[in-house]
């Protein structure tokens, strides 16, 4: 038996449990791309797969809606991919391991995947049925949604005949998603001069913080172990002579960092006042997070009489006034949608190299001149320490549209099932119906799904019970797509 199998749905959780078996990160999606043409064969379907590993899988109608508008079923194949630290999982090989606790699938150390693996389950279960009634359906499974939407900019749009898109990429039940922010990930690089000195090795590592998803978690005000190392890194060169060797942490711009570590070289006598101005800072910390970090570790190692290669002392000076000058965190609200987040920024990688250091932040706004600004504000910040910086990659906003059948139809069964109406809103954070209805603009797309929380984070889980509720929900929208 495996975990799953007696959760229901239980088709939906199987094809869950088994994409679980597959290594599937971003830009790691050849295999369970061909699992899926394997899947579409296996049943006579029509199936599609682009050079970047997309999919297109058609399905006729049912008995009675052959004739209907075709609907897509739209969710992508990758997953960020974050463990705990000392965790031997090797996501380019290993299965997920995955169980159940508290009425939540939960992956042992490691993010679950849920974000974006059951929208796909979802689609394989109606494509697998002979039994729900459904229009001609035609599922989109995009690759490399969590860096850059590298899938959605390739995707050919020109196969589909269908102009409603349901995307089922959405973490929070009951919330039917109209509208995203737009995106910009920004690199920046910052050279760096050596030389050679003696002293003391202290390697502080900042870890245990929660860190999530840079959008829709972004509001919480969860610690950025990278703007925290910075702080840090300043407070302790304001007091004694330092140099730093290296800063490095996370690897995913779309999550807020959650460990960061560097290396600095001080004076042998120095050892002390260190280990104290540390232990101040974590009790500071402390106070301000307000119980809300409690996992929260600052670890200090120290290797004695130590020669390296440090940076010199104005690039040791320009790297801590970058992470302490760089934005992160949210920018701006709303005017008009109380509570939600306009504007946003993340710092989730920095990383070091021989001659340069490299960061990369993810901004997000649903306004573009905001969007643009707060790209100036970067480049700014990265002149000011005698660093570069480029766009990487760039997504549009999803506008909302004021007509939308699909959107109806979509209220109408809810109220049906529910007894009342869903919440409809838009999110700070990118959903590939920007990008898709940039392609093709008569596209009606609307955005849901189960409630999964903590997404890209070791502590991501799906709520089993919200799953069958949203499941039962997409089988009566479908019925009534007729």
């Amino acid at each position: 038996m495996t975990v799953l199998e007696h959760l229901e749905p239980r088709k939906v959780f199987c094809f869950f449990e088994e994409l679980c078996q597959i290594p599937h990160g971003t830009y790691d999606t050849k295999r369970i791309s061909d699992y899926c043409v394997a899947f579409a064969k296996e049943r006579g379907l029509e199936v599609l797969q682009d050079e970047v590993n997309n999919i297109i899988i058609k399905k006729p109608g049912t008995i009675g809606y052959e004739k209907s508008k075709p609907v897509i079923l739209q969710g992508h194949l990758d997953m960020v991919c974050e463990k705990l630290a000392g965790s031997s999982h090797d996501f380019k090989t290993d299965a997920l391991k995955l169980y159940i606790e508290d009425g939540y699938v939960k992956a042992k150390d490691t993010t679950l995947g849920g974000d974006d693996g059951i929208a796909v389950a979802m689609a394989l279960a109606i494509l697998d049925s002979d039994d729900i009634p459904h229009p001609p359906i035609e599922a989109l499974f995009t690759t490399d949604e969590e860096v850059g939407m590298g899938g959605a900019d390739a995707i050919d749009l020109s196969v589909l005949e269908g102009r409603k898109l349901i995307n089922i990429d959405s973490e929070e039940e009951g919330i039917l998603t109209i509208g995203c922010a737009g995106g910009i990930q920004y690199e920046t690089v910052i050279p760096v001069l050596r030389e050679k000195k003696s002293g003391i090795l202290v390697r502080i590592r900042i870890h245990g913080l929660l860190g999530g998803h840079s959008g829709v978690e972004i509001n919480k005000q969860r610690g950025n172990a990278h703007k925290m190392m910075g702080r840090l890194l300043y407070c302790i060169k304001k007091e004694i002579p330092m140099n730093l060797v290296s800063v490095d942490g996370g690897s995913k711009d779309n999550v807020i960092s959650l460990e960061s570590t560097a290396n600095i070289l001080i004076p042998a006598d120095q050892e002390a006042k260190v280990r104290r101005m540390v232990g101040e800072m974590v009790q500071i910390w402390k106070e301000e997070f307000m119980g809300e970090e409690p996992g929260l570790v600052t670890d200090i190692e120290v290797t004695t009489d130590c020669v390296t290669d440090v940076f010199d002392e104005a690039s040791t000076d320009h790297l801590i006034t970058y992470l302490v000058i760089c934005p992160n965190g949210v920018q701006e609200y709303s005017r008009k949608l109380e509570g939600l987040v306009e504007t946003s920024v993340n710092i989730g990688v920095v990383e070091t190299n021989v001659d340069s250091v490299r960061t990369v932040s993810l901004l997000r706004s649903s306004v573009e001149s905001r969007k643009q600004q707060f790209r100036e504000y970067l480049e700014i910040c990265a002149k000011a320490v005698g660093g570069t910086g480029k766009t990487l990659n760039e997504y549009p906003a999803w506008q909302f549209r004021l007509e939308s059948e699909l959107r109806d139809t979509m209220l109408n069964t809810y109220k049906e099932l529910y007894g009342k109406e869903p919440v409809v809103s838009t999110i700070h954070a990118g959903l590939e119906c920007g990008l898709l209805q940039g392609k093709c603009p008569d596209l009606d797309c609307v955005s849901f799904g189960p409630n999964i929380l903590d997404v890209h984070s070791v502590n991501e889980r799906l709520d089993i019970a919200s799953t069958q509720r949203t499941w039962e929900y997409l089988k009566a929208i479908l019925k009534n797509c007729k």
